[in-house]
Parts: C-alpha cells; sequence; structure tokens
C-alpha cells in the first residue's frame, strides 16, 4: 500500500498534552530534575534518554540542548509525514544540513552533489568544509545516473540532492540514487523543502531527509527553522553528548517556535494543494503563451515523468514556478512593476509564504555561485523564480501576471 503522509501524521498527532489539552504542552525548561542521584551518570553515558522516557522504560531529559520535550514531538510529527523512524527539529534548514553532513563525514572524505542546489547549500559543501573541515564536494548533474555513479569513490560518504532542486526544479530520481548509493555504501541525503508531503524521500530509499521548515512547512515567512528525519539510530548520533554535531554546535529550536509549528502541520496539505493547483494554473498558461517556463507538472517538463513516478497522489506538483525572462533586467522590471504596481507579490527570498514571493536567483539565493557555476546548473541570468501564494482571486492574480508580462515586453498585442 502507498505511503499516507497525512495518516502518518494523524496517528503521530492522536495524543494529550501534558494535562489532558488537544494541543501538546511547551516545555520551557532548560535543565531537567531526575529523581534519584544514579540516574544522572546513565544519561551522560547515553544508556537512557528522551526516547526511553517516551516509551516508558524511565529514561529522562537532561538539558534543552540535548533534547527538549515539545522539540522532540515536533521532530516526530514531521518524521511521520516523511515516513522515517524518527526525527528531531533544529534551529534553521542549513544546520540541518551541516549537522547531517558533518556526522557523516570525517576529513579527507567526499560528497557527491547535485550541482543545482540551493547557494547556501552550496558554499557549504564548495567553500566551508573543505577550508574548515577537510570534506570535498563533487557536483555532478544530478539527472545522469551515470556521471553521478562515476563521480563515487572509495571517499565518498555522502550524495546529497534536492527532491526538486532549487531554482530550476529539475526533479531527482531518488530511487535510482538510493540503489547506486547503496552498492557503493554511501548515504543519500535528500534536501525536502520544495515537495513536503508532494515526495516521501525515505520511502524510495533516502538515508536522511532534511527540511528548511522556514518554507512551506510553516507557511507564514516568520519562523527560522530545520528538521532531519532518518533513523532512531542516527538522530542519537547527532544527539550523543560527545561526538554530536546538533548537540555540540547547538542549533537549538526554542520550545515555543516547536509548539507554533506543531499547530501549522494540520492544515500543510490543505496549503500545498491550493499552491500546487494555483502554481500548475499558471505555468499551463505561461506555457500556452509561449514562454520559457519550468515547472514539473508541464507534460514538457524533462522531470514530469519523474516526479509523477515518486509523487504521492492529492498533493499537486508543488508550488513553484520558473520563468525565464531572457534577461537581468528584464527580470527586474517584471518584478518591480509586479510588486509596486499590480501588488501582485513581494520582491523577496525565500518560499512557501501565502503571498507569491519573487526573486531573481542568479542576483540572491544563487549568488554565491560563479558564471561558470550557474551556467552549468542551468540558471540563467533572468531566470524569475516564483513561490505562488494562494492569496486573492485566481484570475484577478493572472490579469495582474499578464500585465506584467505586457509590460515588460514578454507578450505582445
Amino acid at each position: 500500500m502507498a505511503f499516507d503522509p497525512i495518516r502518518s501524521l494523524s496517528a503521530a498527532r492522536h495524543e494529550f498534552g501534558e494535562h489532558g489539552g488537544v494541543n501538546m504542552s511547551i516545555e520551557a525548561s532548560t535543565t531537567y530534575t531526575v529523581m534519584d542521584a544514579e540516574v544522572m551518570p546513565e544519561i551522560f553515558q547515553g544508556r537512557i534518554g528522551p526516547a526511553a522516557q517516551h516509551e516508558s522504560s524511565g529514561g529522562c531529559y537532561l538539558y534543552a540542548r540535548h533534547f527538549n520535550p515539545t522539540v522532540y514531538v515536533l521532530g516526530r510529527y514531521i518524521s511521520a509525514i516523511e515516513g522515517t523512524e524518527a526525527g528531531y527539529a533544529c534551529a534553521s534548514g542549513m544546520s540541518a544540513i551541516s549537522a547531517s553532513i558533518m556526522q557523516l563525514c570525517q576529513p579527507g572524505d567526499e560528497v557527491v552533489s547535485s550541482n543545482t542546489i540551493y547557494g547556501g547549500s552550496f558554499a557549504l559543501l564548495k567553500e566551508y568544509l573543505p577550508a574548515h573541515a577537510g570534506v570535498t564536494t563533487r557536483f555532478v548533474d544530478i539527472t545522469d545516473l551515470d556521471a553521478v555513479e562515476r563521480a563515487i569513490t572509495d571517499r565518498t560518504r555522502v550524495l546529497y540532492t534536492e527532491t526538486m532542486s532549487n531554482p530550476t526544479l529539475t526533479v531527482s530520481d531518488i530511487p535510482a540514487l538510493a540503489k547506486i548509493a547503496h552498492e557503493r555504501g554511501v548515504r543519500l541525503v535528500v534536501d525536502n523543502t520544495f515537495t513536503p508531503l508532494i515526495v516521501s524521500p525515505a520511502t524510495h530509499g533516502a538515508d536522511i531527509v532534511v527540511h528548511s521548515v522556514t518554507k512551506f512547512i510553516s507557511g507564514a515567512s516568520d519562523i527560522i527553522a530545520g528538521a532531519i528525519c532518518s533513523t532512531t539510530e542516527f538522530l542519537n548520533e547527532l544527539m550523543d553528548l560527545h561526538t554530536g554535531s546538533l548537540m555540540l554546535l547547538g542549533p537549538t529550536m526554542d520550545p515555543r517556535t516547536a509548539f507554533e509549528l506543531s499547530l501549522r502541520l494540520p492544515h500543510l496539505p490543505l496549503r500545498m494543494k491550493e499552491h500546487s493547483r494555483r502554481a500548475h494554473e499558471f505555468a499551463r498558461r505561461l506555457h500556452d503563451l509561449g514562454l520559457t517556463v519550468h515547472y514539473p507538472g508541464l507534460h514538457e517538463h524533462p522531470s514530469h515523468q519523474t516526479l509523477t513516478r515518486i509523487m504521492n497522489e492529492g498533493f499537486g506538483y508543488g508550488g513553484m514556478i520558473a520563468l525565464d525572462t531572457g534577461s537581468r533586467q528584464t527580470a527586474f522590471e517584471l518584478m518591480e512593476y509586479l510588486q509596486n504596481e499590480e501588488q501582485f507579490g513581494f520582491m523577496a527570498v525565500s518560499l512557501g509564504y501565502f503571498d507569491t514571493l519573487m526573486s531573481c536567483p542568479s542576483a540572491s539565493t544563487s549568488s554565491e555561485l560563479s558564471d561558470e557555476d550557474l551556467r552549468a546548473a542551468g540558471i540563467s541570468p533572468g531566470l524569475v523564480r516564483l513561490s505562488i501564494g494562494y492569496t486573492g482571486d485566481l484570475e484577478d492574480r493572472w490579469a495582474q501576471l499578464e500585465r506584467g508580462l505586457r509590460r515588460v515586453g514578454l507578450l505582445r498585442g
């Protein structure tokens, strides 16, 4: 039977708060008591902990940078959506990515990564990790499976990709990548930020799934947060008191933030469906007008069949569109007109907001890439990334967009 993320989340949330409330309680303590002095060394030696407590086996919490009950529960909710054994929420998407990779790699190890990923992730892999951790990365076209396989060496520990690439919207063939990785003893780490609910990478073989919860999962552009979903064993490694990347580097989520996010998960399916519905309709109309639009819901998109094969039913093809305007100047003029004259959306980085957000990746979220890297990734100077919101009437929003296209000369007549 196909994985059902809504059913999985509903089962995880069907529990009572500390005092019988329908929502979980906020545990704001930074430190926790033990009833018996002998318990303290047991916790520090890793023999008991929050997982044991959840299973009513006598474990307990230690310190909020290690585990916090409210944050721990949010991690379980997100892992239920992803279909993984465990999950933990942290301070940002970048902390989720960096902690995962640093936990898996030692100095001298290698990562093989898609060459089309978020600019911050690209900078982490290309610049930061080689300089500060001695971990190097080979970047490849993730859709070229032969190239991926050739790039893996005896020193490769991680194969890294995004389910749907930022910003070109290329979709990774996760089952095929998992097969390659596992045959070579490599862990597959997948950033699923663009496609929560739409794709469940772990059900297709991904070992670790990371999220910038800031985006679609939060949905309001008011919270910075991340999440890591994987096995209980890997999460325990991340929280190990002596060698855990999350424990020792300290990207801790505040419990009040975790509580707020927990209340947004039940309506995430409704939001994703509407983001997808509107983006699909806009992409279809843009394509019919003869414009260069990237959207994997279109049959003409190179990744359409891949996404159709691995997606969960009922959530659409995602809320992101990439429109190539031909030049950076045209991209700027279009975004300025749509924001300042039409109130169509906002020129801002990030995505997953209830209003439409617009950016020119070559000048913003992918600016960490050199001109050569941008060309290799397929990111043109005039590419506009649109995170399609769901406010306002769809036809009114389309009319605004169409007027903008005519204003900058992309449509005639």
